[in-house]
């Protein structure tokens, strides 16, 4: 953006005879609104949803200590490898 347009847009503004306050007067009674978009309602269900799902996964908790316990869990070296190096590709 140039400086000069800024200051023209500037100059605009201040030589402008209206202001505000006037404004309301002549028109009356004015209330404001306040009108929400289908999106907008949609994205507060979605949070409403997201604050209401539990943090942790108490059926998936239970299921890997269990196979701990039992000693069937089984890790692949390498696929631990993959995700570790992809964990720290992410953080540099």
């Amino acid at each position: 953006m140039r400086i000069e347009a800024y200051s023209q847009v500037q100059q605009i503004y201040s030589n402008s005879k209206i202001s505000k306050p006037q404004a309301a007067k002549k028109t009356g009674d004015v209330r404001d609104t306040v009108s929400f978009s289908s999106i907008g309602k949609d994205i507060q269900v979605a949070k409403q949803a997201v604050n209401n799902a539990p943090d942790i996964r108490e059926d998936k908790v239970a299921s890997l200590k269990a196979a701990i316990k039992n000693g069937t869990y089984d890790v692949s070296g390498e696929a631990f490898a993959d995700k570790l190096l992809a964990k720290y590709d992410e953080l540099f």
